[in-house]
């Protein structure tokens, strides 16, 4: 692929976990990935050295808090600074963690809704025009929790929902030009912190169609579909999910 075709796409949460396995399944198809990360900015640099090693100059690396007043129009003026171009964004980064009612404070409030709805929404609008003129696509990380909430997330449920009506909503607003999905993941990397013990986990596995939880290449895969291989989808959220919010 000529450099100049080669498209540019912003993947937000990239440093780990499903961001990386994102940025790493759409390098592997060719594009040049912008890695954004908040904090993690160790393993941000290590997966672009590691792309890098495979693909000369086919990595860069964006630090932002994207929930602060203009740090998503700063990332994709240094992309555009950059690359000259922006083909697709995938909005990922998401804070997780319960809000007992009774318990929620505005700092969560901020947080939660600032990560999962406020990020997307300003980096989308200040993408557009890159994106309209690639005749692009948007690729929102949603959550089957989004339609169906689980106790004591309410706030990240209500964040996750808001983040579901904004794809559709970007779809209208940016059709025909630039297509907009989402995808839904259920169970996929259990959190790190210990959120879910071992007897919760097992009840959301005996409530999945497949009796498995998936992996973070299944999210990935569905992410490289949405932006590839699917010039007439758009508006559309896929569950992947194992067959669980089928029966939720």
């Amino acid at each position: 692929m000529n450099q100049q075709d080669t498209p540019v796409i912003l993947i937000t949460g990239a440093a780990r976990r499903v961001g990386a396995e994102i940025a790493r399944t759409l390098h592997a198809a060719g594009a040049h990935v912008v890695l954004h990360y908040r904090q993690s900015a160790a393993d941000a640099e290590a997966l672009a050295a590691a792309l890098n090693a495979q693909r000369r100059d086919s990595a860069t690396t964006v630090r932002a808090d994207l929930k602060e007043d203009g740090a998503p129009e700063g990332v994709v003026d240094t992309i555009l600074a950059r690359h000259g171009r922006l083909d697709a964004l995938v909005n990922n980064a998401s804070s997780f963690y319960p809000t007992p009612l009774g318990r929620i404070d505005a700092a969560a409030w901020t947080d939660l809704i600032g990560s999962n709805l406020k990020g997307p929404l300003f980096l989308s609008q200040a993408a557009a025009p890159a994106l309209r003129e690639c005749r692009g696509a948007i690729v929102n990380i949603v959550d089957i929790h989004a339609e169906r909430p689980m106790k004591n997330y309410p706030v990240y449920c209500v964040a996750k929902a808001g983040l579901a009506g904004l794809t559709r909503a970007l779809a209208l607003e940016l059709g025909p030009e630039v297509r907009v999905n989402g995808v839904s993941p259920g169970a996929i990397d259990w959190p790190e912190d210990g959120q879910f013990p071992a007897d919760e986990r097992d009840a959301i596995v005996r409530h999945t169609l497949l009796g498995r939880i998936g992996s973070p290449t299944d999210i990935a895969r569905t992410v490289r579909f949405l932006i590839f291989d699917a010039p007439y989808i758009t508006g559309q959220i896929l569950a992947v999910d194992g067959g669980r919010s089928a029966h939720l």
